[in-house]
């Protein structure tokens, strides 16, 4: 993030809230064989995740049914992933993504690595709450049977949510640096092990510091030195957590450029980013995405998606209509 500087989400709190009319309207737009989309799209993009979940105790209660389980039934492909991924509050999403990253055969790699390099302690800790109330098992248990060698050690470092928070030592900063010039040059485990415990543990105050010192150090910005350096899930890794203490916005806008430009808009990523920074930062997303790109967000969105799956997703990228 740049220094004092204001994110923004792009989804608020509906001023003048009604949970019971709400859940009446989305009653009678899941009746029957056609439901309104449109209607489902007006109220569940256009609420906090706070009021949806104000909305779906109030649906159980005078549909006697689970807002999201009806929403599983009633509706079908990425729309639907969309609409349900809404309900979720967001350590759940959270914990939803990661489950399906790792259950079944394969792993997906990019999910684990954008979600654990991007969240804050607090976030962590809820999610892998979130994680064991839904699923029955073990957050951290999982990751080290889905992972292997030091992607798995960074992985497993970053669940704890061990990061120190706030605090900065400008002296103990050159050291770190050292310590990471090092392990770009001699990459021995020890040195991998060395790194990664510095980019989880320390304090994003205290990386700014470090990365600065490193750039003094080599003359190159880590990021171009870890990529330079190291391969595999461990770089990309590496890279992430890199680029969020840099700018977590930023590093956003370029996950979203390259799951719709590079992987032919790859919808899990585009959805899950959207939703789960709907009320955080999106809005700042969206800036970065058009400084750093030429073209607007909405309109790479307008460009490969289509139907009530488009509307929905530019629903929730919405906010200003500056740069449509």
């Amino acid at each position: 993030m740049f220094c004092g500087e204001y994110v923004q989400g792009t989804i608020f709190p509906a001023p003048n809230f009604n949970p019971m009319m709400d859940a009446q309207m989305l009653g009678g737009a899941l009746q029957g064989f056609d439901c309104n989309k449109d209607m489902l799209i007006d109220i569940l993009t256009q609420r906090s995740n706070a009021q949806r979940q104000m909305i779906a105790g109030t649906y159980q209660s005078m549909y006697g049914r689970d807002l999201i389980s009806v929403l599983k039934e009633q509706l079908s492909s990425h729309f639907k992933e969309v609409m349900v991924g809404l309900m979720y509050p967001p350590p759940s999403y959270d914990a939803h993504e990661l489950w399906h990253a790792m259950k079944g055969p394969g792993t997906d790699e990019n999910c684990l690595i954008e979600i654990l390099a991007s969240r804050t302690n607090g976030e962590i800790f809820q999610m892998r709450e979130a994680y064991c109330l839904q699923y029955s098992n073990n957050l951290q248990e999982d990751i080290y049977s889905e992972t292997s060698g030091h992607f798995r050690d960074t992985l497993m470092n970053l669940v704890q949510a061990n990061r120190e928070e706030g605090y900065s030592d400008p002296a103990m900063a050159a050291q770190d640096a050292m310590v990471l010039w090092e392990a770009c040059q001699q990459k021995t485990g020890e040195h991998k092990t060395m790194m990664q415990m510095i980019l989880c543990n320390k304090s994003y105050p205290q990386l700014w510091l470090v990365f600065q010192e490193f750039q003094n150090i080599s003359g190159q910005d880590l990021v171009d030195a870890i990529n330079d350096c190291y391969d595999g899930y461990f770089q990309e890794l590496l890279v992430a957590i890199v680029r969020c203490v840099q700018d977590k916005p930023s590093y956003f806008a370029y996950k979203l450029y390259r799951a719709i430009h590079d992987f032919g808009f790859h919808n899990k990523t585009v959805i899950r980013i959207l939703i789960a920074r709907s009320e955080i930062d999106l809005m700042t997303i969206r800036k970065r995405y058009k400084e750093r790109f030429g073209k607007s967000l909405f309109h790479d969105i307008k460009n490969f998606a289509s139907g009530h799956y488009e509307k929905a997703l530019l629903a929730i990228c919405a906010g200003d209509v500056e740069d449509y």
